[in-house]
């Protein structure tokens, strides 16, 4: 089970790997995040950085290390990490790794509900979104065959994690689509006859309520 962490958003986190390699200040940390592409593994608000990292020095994770200035700018205050923060930044990442955990997707939310829309927008919607899902996936393919060549597995491990869960998103939707489109998949003529007519068919209560039985049990 996730524990519950003094600072707990996934920026945290990055903040905290990203002075693992030297202290920085806040401004730093951003540009070398970018650089890193950790806005593509996760939600990043570049505005809340700052309070990210006082949070974390009020916690005793970061410290100040210097106040420095170049040019005509303002100060700016270099942040190391403590020894709780090394500590902190790897128990997490164990937690993150080793524990799995529920999560909710868009698209699942999106399936969770797909019985409002008639069966024919239902699968050109499916349809649109695999069409959209292919370049997507070519340039990521793209991307990690280009990088391969100049950085080690391991520092593109989590691009391979991404293309392989929209890989594998891909195949379940054309062979949802698949079968939808064949009328192979159980209640589809049910589904479209109330959609049809207004009334629910008996057929599609009862499937409803075994699925909601079997997902509670």
């Amino acid at each position: 089970m996730a524990k519950r962490r003094k600072v707990g958003n996934l920026l945290a986190l990055a903040v905290l790997s990203t002075l693992i390699g030297k202290p920085m200040h806040p401004y730093e940390i951003a540009s070398v995040m970018r650089e890193r592409g950790k806005d593509q593994d996760l939600k990043v608000k570049w505005g809340s950085l700052y309070t990210v990292v006082q949070n974390l020095e009020k916690h005793g994770f970061v410290e100040a290390a210097e106040t420095v200035r170049q040019g005509g700018r303002p100060e700016r205050t270099v942040y190391r990490l403590t020894e709780a923060g090394h500590a902190e930044v790897k128990d997490w990442v164990r937690e993150l790794v080793g524990v799995p955990e529920p999560e909710y997707p868009r698209f699942k939310a999106g399936l969770s509900n797909l019985l409002v829309l008639d069966p024919d927008d239902a699968m050109q919607l499916l349809q649109t979104r695999l069409t959209a899902l292919e370049p997507q996936l070519a340039a990521a393919r793209a991307e990690i065959t280009r990088f391969s060549q100049e950085l080690p597995r391991l520092l593109l491990i989590e691009t391979e994690y991404d293309l392989a869960v929209r890989e594998a998103e891909a195949a379940w939707t054309r062979s949802v689509l698949d079968e939808l489109k064949s009328g192979a998949m159980p209640g589809v003529e049910q589904w479209r006859t109330w959609h049809q007519t207004g009334e629910i068919p008996a057929e599609l209560v009862e499937m409803a309520e075994r699925g909601t039985t079997s997902s509670t049990e």
